[in-house]
């Protein structure tokens, strides 16, 4: 991703880089960036741009890439604003010649230490709203840390409502190791975040060579065909969507076969979207 960039951009320190993820499996990072500027706000659930130096390809003079803030918002005293991002280092295969490039974002802020220094455009408005009632339906889809916003979502609703009676539920895909991003005994989000009584999440992990996400999508999404076709169908249900492009693609064949057909699926999804029960953030 490569988005325009606002005009003016804030100065951030990293304050602290810590792998969370096994060093047999793919690396993630929980960075945390520190802002000391008291003219800068966020808002909980908003994302970031990381901007990267150039020169980069095709003579762009910077490259920019949106991150989802991952945690309440929080100043010190000293009105410092900061506030954490997951990563994952990322690679891409050259369809032309079949060589494996590092990803220009997620390799800068991975090798970025303590006490280096990171130009950031935004905060970017966030898409997802929470419901009006505490009995509405919730189902996130995502992929690897492209669901980082659902985290903070989560929070908010269980921290803003006390309760949540209705259900809630993620879909998501990985490859190995990211299932930690949510389910792991180092940072025990469900016991620290969730009511367990409402909350449950279903991964479909994919540890193939060349494996994506989005195949872990893919299961997950069969293998609780059932509950999701039924959630999905009452008039309360509210559905997320976050990671990349392909996640929206491969929700909606999968909500086809399940539905029994393109057009049911299709007519469901207009209804959803007209009485604003479908939101995506979704990156390229």
């Amino acid at each position: 991703m490569n988005e325009s960039i606002h005009n003016s951009t804030v100065e951030a320190v990293v304050k602290e880089s810590a792998r969370i993820t096994p060093e047999s499996t793919d690396e993630v990072r929980q960075i945390t960036l520190q802002i000391d500027d008291p003219s800068f706000r966020y808002m909980e659930g908003q994302s970031i741009g990381v901007v990267v130096p150039g020169p980069h390809h095709f003579g762009n003079t910077h490259y920019m890439r949106r991150y989802s803030i991952t945690n309440d918002n929080v100043s010190a005293a000293d009105g410092v604003a900061e506030f954490s991002l997951l990563v994952k280092r990322c690679f891409y295969i050259d369809e032309v010649n079949g060589e494996q490039y590092p990803g220009i974002a997620s390799n800068y802020l991975c090798d970025a230490s303590p006490g280096d220094k990171i130009a950031l455009s935004g905060p970017y408005k966030s898409p997802f709203k929470i419901p009006p009632e505490t009995t509405d339906n919730i189902l996130m889809i995502g992929t690897g840390t492209g669901i980082a916003p659902f985290r903070v979502f989560i929070q908010n609703i269980y921290r803003e409502k006390g309760s949540w009676q209705g259900n809630v539920r993620l879909f998501y895909g990985a490859t190995s190791g990211m299932d930690l991003l949510y389910m792991n005994d180092l940072n025990d989000d469900l016991a620290n975040y969730y009511d367990e009584r409402t909350f449950q999440a279903f991964c479909g992990l994919e540890s193939r060579p060349l494996s994506k996400a989005s195949e872990g999508l893919e299961r997950s999404i069969a293998d609780n065909a059932e509950e999701l076709w039924s959630l999905i169908q009452q008039p309360n249900t509210y559905v997320y969507l976050a990671g990349l492009k392909d996640v929206a693609k491969t929700f909606n064949t999968k909500m086809a076969e399940i539905s029994g057909s393109e057009n049911t699926w299709e007519t469901l999804k207009k209804k959803l979207t007209q009485e604003n029960r479908l939101s995506e953030l979704l990156y390229t």
